[in-house]
């Protein structure tokens, strides 16, 4: 295993990890320059869970497992906000919906035929 590759260089930039070329002369193809996206790894059924840690004392459900990734993740939030009648977001592949609002996120998500469990306390 090679862990003295070379990511940057002050003289030319970042470097690319296959080729080993600065990325303004990379041979790879578009296809290495563009950020890697997150790969959702997923057993079929999706949990929702409740958070309190690291948000101030506010809390948030979080949903994980839903088998969509991009655009189509973001337009699902959105339906799941609405149903709930509240803000949210989506961070690396997870839905988080601003309160505690577990059940009526597990009927609307069983509306859509996945397969829902509520995890955690």
């Amino acid at each position: 295993m090679d862990n003295n590759r070379l990511v940057y260089s002050t003289e030319v930039g970042r470097i690319c990890d296959r080729c080993r070329k600065p990325v303004s002369e990379c041979r790879c193809g578009p296809a290495s320059k563009k950020k890697r996206q997150a790969t959702v790894i997923s057993d079929g059924v999706v949990r929702i869970g409740r958070e309190v840690k690291g948000r101030g004392g506010k809390t948030v459900s979080v949903i994980r497992g839903l088998p969509l990734t991009g655009p189509e993740l973001k337009l699902f939030a959105k339906v799941l906000k609405q149903a709930c009648g509240t803000g949210g977001s989506v961070k690396e592949g997870t839905i988080i919906i601003q309160g505690d609002h577990r059940e009526k996120l597990k009927q609307t998500i069983k509306k859509e035929g996945y397969t829902v469990k509520l995890a955690g306390g």
